[in-house]
């Protein structure tokens, strides 16, 4: 079933999300020719600067979608095979009978059984994903770091495995992206930020989008306030911080306008082959660092509901802030969407999130984006 764009019900939702206690989100739906754009709140709660919906935005995760069609691109020009062992490209960064058994596929898919390094590398956050026994703290000690991506993928590396490699359900990780960055930079003989952006980005188009070198969001943006489940309340403005600790796997800056142009490229083969692009939508089960189960393709997931078709996107969130990006599979129908406050759910005395108005506010705002 294929609605027509909803503009009434699109500035209603928007506008719900904001009341939920959202402090400011902005979005773009297209289908076909027609464009929504739209946005509620503020941008900056001290000053009431509103939000707009040509800011720029961290968008987080969706960055590996980026990072995995660069990988795919390089796969079609037969510099890396996508059933290849790792160890035989990065054989001192995944060393011994583990890099033999880890494919390059079991990286993109979150299949390779490596742990997330993040508790590693920030103290404060060790206990997770046990929520009510971490802390925001090292969210501050780190807000200038420069981190070494290999001193990262080698926390990930030496901890405790978090699976076989190749085994289901998959568990995702941030250590698989780093090390697809460090492969994108051995076979391409420049960095990855280079080799995205030219290669990717440009070839999308992409005027808005980058992947930073500093700590500091360029033009207009809004800042991003993190809660940590409560433990920082008021919440707290991160959108100044060094994205050394996730790198080319989560660091995107981007606009709604620009991820939903990137999609749309993706998904018409114009970014890699449609052989390529069959490959990133071939999934299996992933547990999510939110701890659940879904369908996970090559730095794409697929959401379905009855009767209306799947969409194809990646989500992502940094500290303080958070996206989502989704279109059709037939790539007319898409939606982005930026808020700026992140892990608003306070936990419950066992450590659970509890719901929030938020959740359900935004989870009406994508039904009417996508479906509506």
């Amino acid at each position: 079933m294929k609605h027509a764009l909803d503009f009434a019900a699109l500035d209603a939702a928007i506008e719900n999300v904001h009341r939920a206690g959202m402090p400011g989100l902005f979005a773009e739906v297209r289908d076909g020719e027609q464009v929504w754009r739209g946005a509620a709140g503020v941008a900056d709660v001290a000053t009431g600067r509103p939000v707009t919906a040509d800011m720029r935005h961290r968008v987080g995760s969706i960055t590996k979608t980026f990072t995995a069609a660069a990988v795919l691109q390089q796969v079609e020009s037969g510099r890396i095979g996508l059933d290849t062992p790792i160890g035989r490209y990065l054989p001192k960064l995944v060393p011994g009978e583990r890099g033999d058994a880890i494919t390059v596929r079991m990286l993109l898919n979150h299949t390779s059984g490596l742990a997330e390094y993040l508790p590693y590398a920030y103290p404060s956050l060790k206990a997770f994903p046990v929520l009510a026994d971490t802390g925001p703290q090292s969210l501050d000690d780190h807000r200038f770091t420069r981190f070494d991506p290999v001193e990262l993928i080698e926390m990930g590396v030496t901890a405790p495995a978090v699976g076989a490699p190749g085994g289901a359900p998959g568990v995702y990780s941030n250590t698989n992206y780093l090390l697809l960055v460090e492969l994108l930079e051995q076979v391409t003989g420049t960095t990855a930020e280079r080799y995205i952006t030219r290669n990717v980005i440009e070839r999308a188009g992409l005027r808005d989008t980058e992947l930073p070198t500093g700590p500091y969001v360029d033009g207009p943006h809004s800042l991003l306030y993190e809660a940590w489940f409560g433990m920082i309340d008021p919440p707290r403005d991160y959108s100044v911080f060094d994205m050394s600790w996730v790198g080319p796997s989560a660091s995107l800056i981007s606009t709604v306008s620009d991820l939903n142009r990137f999609y749309g490229k993706l998904l018409a083969g114009e970014i890699v082959a449609p052989s390529s692009l069959a490959q990133m939508r071939r999934t299996v089960p992933v547990v999510s660092q939110e701890g659940r189960t879904i369908d996970y393709g090559l730095g794409l997931y697929p959401l379905e509901s009855p009767g209306e078709g799947t969409f194809w996107g990646h989500g992502g969130t940094v500290w303080g802030g958070g996206a989502l990006a989704m279109i059709r599979a037939d790539g007319k129908r898409r939606m982005a969407v930026a808020v700026n406050m992140q892990r608003w759910n306070r936990l419950d005395s066992a450590g659970r999130p509890q719901p929030h108005a938020i959740d359900e506010a935004l989870a009406v705002l994508h039904r009417v984006a996508m479906y509506g």
